[in-house]
């Protein structure tokens, strides 16, 4: 597994022997194939986000691979399946035990290691963005960070689902490769925010009226103008704070135009809640997976004993869709 020796940069990260993991009367044990990053791997490293209670202290919040043993109570899963699962840590390893309610089964048409990259953005996006934000056909979302992981997924979900969709992308100097592709991916509209004010854009292209959900990762730095560019009933959920916690915040476009903010990590909620939104993700997400509608967006793989490299490569935003590290 790789173990985060001390909190600090990609270098802490190592490969070591450990334990294999025990698994609980309702738990399956994956022999892993991949796992994929997140940005919640990097502040577990940096000491900034530690492992709920009883989870793994390896990193690694999703994964892909084999089952290898299954729990008493578990009768879904069988040895042998290939599956998918929602971690609360411990994805960066050869093995993990995982609650059975928290696994997917690889969808038809993807391979092993890219359904790796499925369902922490897929339950992260399903669960804000549909489930609590509640964004309808004919509805338009924008998402900060377009061409991230979070981004790639969300753009081709609400796609399929009838939204249209407006992103903001970190652009390098030169390099418009990022707004071209969540353009092909059926982003309605594409801006660079290094040039353009966002706001401004949302208003010219709403005529005025703003988008109805905003999907953030950004945190402090946006709060404000995300609810200026919010349309009447308009709903932020903030996935991030990258940018920072805190920020002023003037109420008056809230009460003149109902709007409402909400925040939520996946890792913190409760065993029974992330298998609420697992069963959701299969009835409402998987389809559109199956069909080709939505597919993985994995440009970067490293191995396992690599991840101090991957980090890097996540950290200097010099990538588009998910990294993904193979066992």
């Amino acid at each position: 597994a790789v173990v985060i020796t001390s909190p600090g940069d990609p270098e802490v990260l190592q490969l070591q022997e450990v334990e294999e993991p025990e698994i609980k009367d309702d738990e399956v044990l994956i022999k892993t194939e991949a796992t994929a990053l997140n940005r919640g791997d990097i502040y577990q490293r940096q000491g900034f986000y530690p492992p709920p209670e009883g989870a793994s202290t390896f990193p690694g919040l999703e994964c892909s691979g084999i089952i290898e043993a299954v729990g008493e109570n578990v009768s879904r899963w069988k040895v042998g399946d290939k599956v998918c699962a929602l971690l609360s840590g411990g994805g960066y390893a050869e093995k993990v035990a995982v609650p059975a309610g928290q696994v997917l089964p690889v969808p038809s048409g993807v391979s092993l290691s890219d359904a790796a990259s499925l369902p922490e953005v897929a339950c992260t996006v399903w669960s804000t963005v549909f489930t609590m934000s509640g964004l309808c056909p004919g509805e338009t979302l924008l998402i900060h960070g377009g061409s991230s992981g979070i981004g790639t997924f969300a753009i081709q979900i609400a796609k399929f689902k009838g939204a249209k969709v407006f992103v903001t992308a970190v652009l390098l100097p030169g390099d418009e490769r990022k707004l071209a592709f969540c353009n092909d991916l059926g982003a309605d509209l594409c801006i660079n925010y290094k040039t353009e004010d966002f706001v401004v854009r949302v208003k010219e292209e709403t005529e005025g009226k703003g988008v109805d959900v905003i999907l953030d990762c950004v945190g402090a730095a946006y709060l404000q103008r995300n609810l200026d560019c919010l349309n009447v009933d308009g709903r932020l959920f903030i996935i991030g704070s990258i940018s920072g916690f805190v920020a002023e915040l003037n109420i008056a476009a809230m009460f003149a135009k109902r709007l409402s903010i909400q925040a939520a990590a996946l890792r913190t909620r409760s065993v029974e809640e992330k298998a609420s939104i697992v069963k959701e993700v299969e009835k409402n997400v998987w389809p559109a997976i199956m069909s080709g509608k939505v597919k993985p967006v994995v440009p970067q793989r490293f191995p396992l004993g690599e991840a101090a490299e991957a980090h890097r490569l996540m950290e200097s935003g010099n990538h588009i869709g998910k990294i993904l590290l193979i066992a």
